[in-house]
């Protein structure tokens, strides 16, 4: 049975924390804050990570061993179990697939955590959680898909707009309150260092004195700017002397062809690994993009954001604790139905707003850095 209280005054110390946050890109790296509130909070305890390994990387660097003493390869957890639950279910009766759940889980189960907190609130997250074989599995009492809850031995109303706000609420829920970071609503969130992605984004760069990042890409049609104005924008964002690179995911290349060809010489594509998309962004003055992992990213990195959203709700899904700005139409309603065309609020963002809030923010940036060299 579930068990809804308020759970600091009774939280045991905890000697291992698993964390589970299987996807997406966005939402792994909206769970980052309260993963580095739990570090804070039991800084010696073995902290683990379940996720999805195509999304490892915003964990643990390739080459890097994926247990044992933390580096700047794998700055935040202890230990990353992965699964890959989108081929297993393409291949549910498939020996293969039997035999990677049987080690992945097995190996999960062997560390024996004294608990687990599913910051994903679905019904397989939930269920891996109880799998990993932790007595004490937490989760939100209103979880995503309700089912989620049956899995869970303690609940925690939710609370926070945001959704970094309600995970970092769903990690306080556990932390003791003598340990809470005296800045809790923003821990520091550090990201892998690839010496080898660090080393091909310079040479990528190297002609490239200042540059921003457009992401035309987004999970579904509805969520998408088109393509063609991004071009548009980085005609204007030219003759600042900002160059624009194009970043696209598996499946998108077509828009960033679509970009290139729009921007007639002031866009250039670019194909990045997580690691590599990772270390581009650092080097970025900004970035233009929808609701969409890359630009989660971005914020996450300190780096502006000009957030361009349509059906989606920017106060809960929005560019979190950077310098931002955000294009949403009155007209929009939230809608997470994955339609294929552009919401109709969003095409009623023009070229000409993007571009204004991308040389306001640019501005702002550059003010300070004016003062402090007089």
């Amino acid at each position: 049975m579930t068990d809804s209280f308020s759970l600091r005054a009774r939280t045991p110390r905890f000697d291992s924390l698993l964390i589970v946050r299987l996807s997406a890109m966005g939402d792994i790296i909206h769970t980052l804050p309260a993963a580095a509130a739990l570090r804070h909070a039991f800084p010696q305890a073995t902290l683990g990570w379940l996720i999805e390994e195509r999304w490892a990387e915003l964990l643990c660097t390739l080459r890097y061993p994926r247990s044992g003493q933390r580096s700047p390869q794998r700055p935040l957890v202890d230990r990353v179990h992965s699964v890959n639950t989108s081929e297993w279910r393409h291949a549910p009766f498939s020996f293969n697939t039997w035999q990677q759940m049987a080690v992945g889980l097995s190996q999960l189960r062997g560390i024996q955590y004294d608990a687990v907190i599913d910051f994903q609130g679905a019904v397989r997250s939930a269920l891996l959680a109880r799998w990993s074989g932790a007595p004490i599995v937490y989760g939100s009492a209103q979880p995503r898909e309700n089912a989620a809850s049956m899995f869970y031995t303690r609940s925690v109303l939710p609370n926070g707009t945001h959704v970094v706000e309600q995970a970092l609420a769903l990690a306080g829920a556990i932390i003791p309150t003598a340990t809470i970071p005296a800045r809790m609503v923003e821990p520091q969130v550090e990201f892998p260092v690839d010496p080898d992605a660090e080393n091909k984004i310079a040479g990528l760069t190297a002609d490239v004195n200042d540059f921003a990042i457009l992401n035309p890409g987004a999970g579904w049609g509805a969520k998408r700017w088109p393509a063609e104005r991004y071009g548009q924008v980085a005609k204007e964002l030219a003759k600042d002397g900002l160059c624009s690179l194009v970043n696209s995911g598996p499946g998108e290349e077509e828009l960033a062809v679509a970009v290139e060809a729009a921007g007639e010489g002031a866009a250039r594509r670019v194909s990045c690994s997580v690691s590599e998309l990772i270390a581009l962004t650092r080097r970025a003055r900004l970035l233009i993009g929808g609701d969409t992992g890359p630009m989660h990213l971005a914020a996450a990195l300190k780096i502006p954001v000009v957030a361009i959203f349509g059906p989606t709700d920017p106060a809960r899904n929005g560019p979190f604790g950077t310098r931002s700005i955000v294009l949403r139409r009155a007209s929009s309603m939230t809608d997470h139905t994955r339609h294929r065309e552009p919401e109709q609020g969003l095409l009623e963002i023009t070229v000409g707003a993007v571009v204004a809030a991308a040389r306001k923010l640019l501005q702002q940036v550059a003010e300070p850095r004016l003062a402090k060299s007089k």
